[in-house]
């Protein structure tokens, strides 16, 4: 019998509940078992400086210790409830916010709750292999970190679905534990989350990329009407800040060391750049343009009739919805949104119920320019004359209205053939990701990193750079 206090942190009365125990406990040993079968490799008797949630108040949600990570405790925390919440966007505005599933709108939301659960182990398995080419202790103990954390977001979705969807719930659960990142038989849901993550430049821009898609579909989901599901996301989201952070300042480090070699070179020419060790500024931009384009492909279709449902039933809100000055039911509002129109790109208005995935990919991207311009304050201060810049949305798109098009960085509407003898110089090529491979050799002396990354500014919780963030047994 498990001590659901002790085992599993929670705030959710767990150990009262016989039924989501019976249920948990079949769960639990599943999940440890995909976690040592398609979590870190060789990890588990590393001893790993963690953050751990025990509760949500101030001086619970993040204790920092020495954890073996099977024994980590993932907990099962929602925000406290408002008990006067009531809906604040749809058709059901003003009306008290629901604590129950509504049965017509069963099905959909568990499905919503399964593609955002689906997420969480997927990118664990993506990132299994990193650690055996960590740049040094402080890398490696912040992928840890991410990978305890993304687990434990796995855990508050299967909550939800055990708790609220019965026999339906529970199966889902445990197929969230079957599919496996790029698996042919049995792939993840989202295509982003089936791409390699080969080395560590790939999961810094995974990090700074996709993990904020997850950032602002959470914050969507935290406006949801279904309030379980909103508190589930509103804690959730004060764990995503690490990750975000994790790929900000991990490529923000790289852009710094490639800086000061080229300054302390006097170099330009990217081949040389290479030769010594570190990854050119234009190998970076093609990352970025990689990684950006198949994120943007997880907001879906720039117009949806689902989206519009999902609003006006009141499962899916907006970004920072309370904060927005109109209606909330957007009957008459309209929306901008591009399309090919021949051999051009065009701006028409859509219905703004329509037009919800563009509006929340658009604030994406204006978070995500935010970063850029921090990451081109480096290459400035070192008088370096390059600056990283976002492709265009239509660039290398897979979904939606530009996925039969080809679309340069820069937003022109080429041929296919004009595509295919300049994709390299725009995306990474199978040599680039080969010479980024050969950089990568585990450092695990404390204090040292490899020579293709800059030490960070500071450690982790107030800890000196060169403390002993992971310990060897």
């Amino acid at each position: 019998m498990i001590d659901y206090s002790e085992a599993i942190p929670n705030n959710v009365d767990l150990a009262s509940d016989k039924t989501l125990q019976r249920a948990l406990e079949k769960w639990q040993p599943a999940f440890l078992n995909w976690w040592n079968d398609a979590g870190p490799t060789d990890s588990a008797r590393l001893e790993v400086y963690l953050r751990t949630a025990t509760s949500v108040d101030k001086d619970g949600w993040a204790n920092f210790s020495y954890v073996r990570m099977p024994e980590y405790r993932w907990g099962i925390f929602l925000v406290p409830r408002d008990e006067n919440r009531a809906i604040h966007f749809g058709d059901h505005l003003g009306e008290p916010a629901w604590q129950e599933v509504p049965g017509e709108l069963r099905s959909t939301l568990r499905r919503i709750i399964v593609t955002q659960g689906d997420t969480e182990p997927a990118s664990v398995e993506q990132q299994r292999l990193l650690g055996m080419t960590a740049p040094s202790l402080y890398d490696l103990r912040n992928l840890f970190q991410v990978n305890v954390e993304e687990g434990r977001h796995l855990w508050a979705m299967v909550y939800l679905l055990h708790r609220y969807f019965g026999r339906d719930g529970r199966e889902e659960a445990e197929a969230l534990l079957a599919r496996r990142a790029g698996a042919p038989d049995n792939p993840r849901i989202l295509t982003a989350f089936n791409e390699e993550t080969r080395h560590w430049l790939a999961f810094f821009m995974f990090a700074f990329f996709t993990d904020r898609d997850g950032k602002f579909q959470l914050a969507s989901l935290a406006e949801s009407s279904f309030d379980p599901l909103a508190r589930t996301c509103r804690f959730m989201l004060t764990e995503e800040a690490h990750h975000l952070f994790v790929g900000e300042s991990g490529v923000a480090r790289i852009v710094q060391r490639t800086c000061e070699v080229m300054r302390d070179h006097r170099l330009a020419d990217p081949a040389k750049v290479r030769a010594l060790g570190a990854i050119d500024l234009e190998t970076i931009q093609k990352f970025l343009n990689f990684h950006y384009a198949v994120t943007l492909d997880l907001y879906g279709s720039e117009t949806s009739s689902n989206a519009a449902n999902y609003y006006t039933a009141g499962l899916k809100g907006r970004f920072e919805e309370t904060k927005l000055k109109d209606d909330h039911k957007l009957s008459d509002d309209m929306y901008p949104v591009q399309e090919v129109e021949g051999d051009r790109i065009v701006t028409r208005m859509v219905p703004a119920l329509t037009a919800l995935n563009t509006r929340l990919r658009d604030d994406y991207i204006r978070e995500i320019q935010a970063g850029l311009d921090r990451w081109n304050r480096i290459p400035a201060q070192f008088g370096v004359p390059f600056r990283f810049m976002l492709p265009h949305v239509g660039f290398q798109r897979r979904i939606g209205r530009f996925a039969t098009h080809h679309v340069s960085p820069a937003g022109e509407v080429i041929t296919e053939s004009a595509w295919n003898s300049r994709k390299y110089e725009w995306i990474p090529s199978s040599e680039d990701n080969a010479f980024i491979e050969s950089l990568m050799g585990r450092v695990i002396e404390p204090g040292k990193f490899a020579g293709w990354i800059a030490p960070p500014v500071r450690g982790i919780k107030g800890k000196p750079i060169d403390f002993e963030y992971v310990r060897f047994n």
